[in-house]
């Protein structure tokens, strides 16, 4: 039931910080949620936790981390075309 709740957090972190920047995540719904997972990663690794902890992730730096993940991600797509 964790990775589920893994799933589904990190998919909703990925879509708000894909809709907050109005850029679409590479990859639809699976690219949301593997941004959403990592950005929580990044955000756990140089973050602290602070602020609502929904499914394991705390929300805030989870978005901010998603969202440095989708930009640096844009970036180098761009630079890749």
């Amino acid at each position: 039931m964790g990775w589920l709740w893994s799933l589904i957090v990190g998919g909703l972190i990925g879509w708000g910080a894909g809709a907050i920047l109005g850029k679409d995540v590479p990859g639809g719904v699976i690219g949301n949620i593997i941004c959403g997972m990592l950005g929580s990663w990044v955000a756990s690794t140089f973050l602290q936790d602070f602020g609502p902890v929904i499914g394991g992730y705390a929300v805030i730096p989870s978005l901010i981390g998603a969202i440095i993940l989708i930009l640096v991600l844009n970036f180098v797509l761009k630079r890749l075309n």
